[in-house]
């Protein structure tokens, strides 16, 4: 007897679904997921390496570099230290809870080239440490010889000293230096030895009347003396201990956020996911009854798949990618609540076969939908960096996680749990107050294009005088610089600050308050000596400054962000463009693009009005909206194109109409679900968060509008003024014995 394909079917999906979810549950329970410096805290230094007189700055010599750098990091002693290379020649350095990176970078970045000299007559010329002139012969040897170095009291003298230790080779060049050097009598100044450090000499000892000349000092360790602090001894040693590095490096790029900022923004996110949870199952149980339980199920299912899949793959879950987590919720709403009206049109079904025909009809728009967002967030991962790179991970993840959800999971529990006798019980028997209204409209309400047009052109009109009149507010990504935020013991006097800020020298200084009791203060780029003074300007000010965040920017890194992103925005476009051709015709694609640069003009306008920062969050967001604001357009192009193959006689202005009229209980139920992810992310979330969640609010809805208000129009002029060709009907020859006109017979 043949099997059943629905039931080998149900079994399959129902053996994936338990692997995954197991697989899901395990790692949440015996894994911690691995947080960005945004939420734990702690440094990041971005070095670029440059080309020296000797060594170009390609990825061979970055990696040796970062081998030398990795030495230095583990002598510094923080704990999980991460050193990666990004690029040819840029290296990323995260510092988990270290909050004064100046130890760090002064460690960090000095290209430390030790090397040993002699002094000879016809030398040049150079300063000591103690600023006489003394005439150094060409180097001896350098410091890659040099196998440790450690600090200790200095037992003749004041202060403390270094010890260094050479290899085998280099303690021979060591014995013949100062073989070299004995050779002069004591009090000459040939009698020395200079050791140099980045071209400045920091210790030229004599050599000790013991050695004799031509015989040197033998073995393999020496000691640095010169008076030293604890804290210089020690800098130094670990700065020799490193080795020296083989080209030189520039520091573009530091971050540091304190523990407490960190905390705070995991507390937001898990407070927005929760209720944006909560209130989306509620609403899904009270619109689709006991198929919408079923569904809130599946999408718990989602969460622990998606946030297993995190770390599964060792992802980092930064700031904006706790913001991906969170908004990929909408997706997989999305797509059951698309199910679900597919399987309510087919009214006097059993549910299971009404659940069939929703998959089979609501299948290309889900995949569609779903591709156009994959698309935003590979161009995320490719073009961008740091975090926002993060977001288009875990964006990604979240977004096969969430057909996983739906196709698989959520069809298993539909599969099991709805039966014939339910009724109405199962949610999907019953039309809908916004299906009932919409079956009693006129389709024709597009007939008249221009008028929509128009409307829409008003609105990107005054998104232009926004960005015109007021100008866009560019973050620290896009313009370099350095960022300093600070909790206070009570409310912040703005002006205060401002004027405090602006009396200790930095006139041209943006002060704004970014939270209960927090103020921010962005200059053009400042060394450590002066972001000092701003911090004692605010506590002057303010009573009192704790930091909570310093992010620095150089300007080449700023230029460069700035124009990936709009490689980035170019890119989307171009491939939503390509892809809507390819799935649709190019009528409708181009339809859609146009209400797609619609959106981005308004969300971009709309915070150029507001003031908002244009940051890599901001970027994040765009490219996100650039994802969505294609939905609705495909769903209503996928049924476009359904309706016309079923009628070509009726006007293209009323199957644009029916296809919104029908897929407007979609529209409906799923932004009312993203609404809920996106208001729990704008009330409960900080300064960055909530700018995200404004972002694609804003964007939520003119993706919404502009459905109806462009795309639709848009295409129907499209296709009035570019006709597609008509199919003309093949002529079947006639066959013998057939009847024709004029035939005798």
């Amino acid at each position: 007897m043949a099997r059943n394909p629905a039931r080998r079917g149900l079994v399959g999906r129902a053996l994936v679904s338990l692997v995954v979810l197991a697989a899901s549950v395990y790692l949440l329970i015996t894994t911690a997921p691995r947080l960005g410096l945004d939420l734990r805290g702690g440094t990041q230094i971005t070095l670029e390496t440059k080309d020296s007189p000797t060594t170009v700055a390609d990825a061979a010599a970055t990696d040796r570099a970062l081998e030398v750098l990795r030495r230095r990091v583990d002598a510094l002693g923080v704990a999980e230290p991460l050193i990666a290379r990004s690029g040819e020649n840029r290296i990323i350095i995260e510092l988990p809870g270290l909050q004064d990176p100046r130890e760090a970078v002064e460690v960090i970045g000095r290209t430390a080239q030790l090397t040993f000299h002699s002094i000879t007559p016809d030398g040049t010329p150079t300063p000591d440490e103690d600023g006489n002139q003394i005439p150094l012969a060409p180097a001896a040897f350098t410091g890659e010889g040099v196998e440790s170095a450690s600090s200790s009291p200095d037992p003749q003298g004041v202060g403390y000293q270094v010890n260094i230790d050479f290899s085998a080779t280099a303690a021979r060049q060591w014995e013949e230096l100062t073989g070299k050097a004995a050779c002069s009598p004591p009090g000459d100044p040939g009698r020395r030895v200079a050791i140099v450090l980045d071209g400045d000499v920091i210790s030229s000892p004599q050599v000790d009347p013991s050695v004799q000349c031509e015989i040197g000092m033998i073995g393999n360790n020496t000691r640095i003396t010169g008076q030293f602090s604890a804290a210089e001894a020690k800098d130094l040693s670990l700065l020799i201990n490193g080795g020296a590095l083989p080209v030189p490096v520039e520091i573009i790029e530091q971050r540091t956020v304190g523990p407490t900022l960190g905390a705070e923004a995991i507390d937001a996110s898990a407070r927005a996911a929760v209720i944006g949870l909560a209130l989306t199952a509620l609403f899904l149980i009270f619109v689709y009854r006991f198929a919408g339980l079923l569904a809130v199920i599946a999408l718990i299912g989602y969460a622990a798949v998606a946030y297993g899949a995190l770390i599964a793959i060792g992802a980092t879950l930064t700031l904006p990618g706790l913001a991906g987590f969170v908004l990929a919720i909408g997706m997989a709403v999305d797509a059951t609540v698309l199910v679900f009206e597919r399987a309510r049109e087919e009214r006097g079904a059993i549910p299971q076969r009404a659940i069939d025909r929703g998959y089979s009809g609501a299948w290309s728009a889900i995949i569609d939908s779903n591709v156009t967002t994959l698309l935003a967030a590979a161009l995320l991962f490719g073009l961008a960096s740091g975090p926002v790179r993060g977001f288009g991970v875990t964006l990604t993840i979240g977004v096969l996680a969430a057909l996983f959800s739906t196709l698989i999971l959520a069809r298993v529990l539909f599969m099991l749990g709805l039966r014939e006798r339910m009724g109405k019980l199962t949610g999907l028997a019953h039309r809908g107050r916004v299906r009932e209204w919409v079956d009693q409209r006129d389709a024709g309400f597009l007939r008249k294009p221009a008028r929509w047009l128009l409307g829409a052109g008003a609105a990107m009109l005054i998104a232009l005088v926004g960005l015109v009149a007021v100008g866009p507010t560019l973050g620290l990504e896009f313009t370099g610089g350095r960022v300093l935020e600070y909790t206070t013991p009570g409310p912040v006097d703005v002006d205060r600050v401002r004027a405090e800020v602006a009396e200790a020298g930095f006139t041209r200084a943006v002060v704004q308050e970014s939270g209960d009791n927090t103020v921010s203060v962005r200059t053009e780029p400042i060394d450590q000596a002066e972001a000092d003074r701003v911090k004692a300007a605010v506590a002057e000010a303010a009573g009192g400054a704790e930091q909570l965040r310093d992010e620095q920017i150089g300007p080449s890194l700023g230029d460069e962000l700035r124009t990936k992103a709009l490689i980035a925005l170019g890119l989307a476009v171009l491939a939503q463009l390509i892809y809507l051709a390819i799935r649709f015709n190019w009528r409708l694609g181009l339809a859609t693009v146009i209400a797609l640069a619609q959106d981005v003009l308004i969300v971009v306008g709309a915070f150029a009005w507001l003031g908002k920062p244009f940051d890599g969050v901001f970027l994040a967001a765009l490219l996100t909206v650039i994802g969505y604001s294609v939905n609705d357009s495909v769903v209503v192009f996928d049924r476009v194109r359904e309706l016309r193959g079923q009628n070509r006689k009726t006007p293209f202005a009323d199957v644009v109409g029916r296809a919104v009229l029908q897929t407007l209980p979609r529209t409906v139920n799923t932004g009312i679900g993203v609404l809920f992810v996106l208001g729990a992310l704008l009330f409960l979330g900080d300064g960055s968060l909530s700018d995200f969640a404004l972002a694609l609010l804003l964007g939520l809805i003119a993706g919404t509008a502009s459905t109806v208000v462009t795309a639709g129009p848009a295409a129907i002029m499209l296709d009035r003024r570019f006709p597609p060709p008509v199919k003309q009907p093949v002529k079947e020859r006639p066959r013998a014995g057939d009847r024709t006109d004029g035939a005798v017979v």
